[in-house]
């Protein structure tokens, strides 16, 4: 058990993601970003399977089968596409994702370039977000096409012009839109 390590990563995690939605004007999503990791559903496995290099959903996914903190996470918190899965009524599958509303993308934004660089430290760069994102991608049938659209587009824009320019599109053309 690392309670003290893992109330340090996630907070660390928390307060980078509310200075990085505070500087899009996601005010009250980043006051609001993530509170569900300290209930005692999400921080006492965040304990046991704390490695601090990784998210410690994967480690008890890994030695349990499932993740029964991210279960309660992604049901909490709408900047997560899985988050928006319903069932579908004219797709080929059974469940299909909802368009997500442009405010919780730029949020998963700002929180993929805060976990990047919580877990990767002094190694993170600004492509990171999106190579990540692209060693999923063909698995991410589920998720709506527009979401995966925007959320494509705005981690290359972090990746080719870096996060100033990023924040500064999200902020004054993609949320205004």
């Amino acid at each position: 058990m690392h309670p003290w390590l893992h109330f340090k990563t996630i907070t660390k995690h928390k307060l980078m993601v509310m200075g990085y939605c505070f500087c899009i004007g996601l005010y009250k999503q980043g006051l609001l970003h993530d509170l569900s990791k300290y209930s005692p559903a999400e921080f006492l496995v965040g304990c046991r399977y704390y490695q601090g290099d990784r998210s410690p959903n994967n480690a008890e996914r890994e030695a349990t089968g499932v993740s029964t903190a991210w279960l309660h996470h992604k049901g909490r918190n709408k900047h997560h596409y899985e988050h928006w899965v319903d069932y579908s009524l004219d797709s080929p599958h059974v469940i299909m994702g909802a368009p997500m509303p442009r405010k919780y993308i730029a949020e998963m934004v700002m929180d993929r370039i805060s976990a990047s660089r919580t877990y990767m430290g002094d190694a993170y760069t600004c492509q990171a977000p999106l190579q990540y994102y692209l060693k999923s991608k063909e698995k991410l049938w589920f998720v709506h096409p527009n979401t995966k659209r925007d959320l494509e587009a705005l981690l290359r824009i972090l990746s080719d012009h870096g996060e100033e320019k990023t924040l500064r599109y999200i902020k004054n053309v993609y949320l205004r839109k």
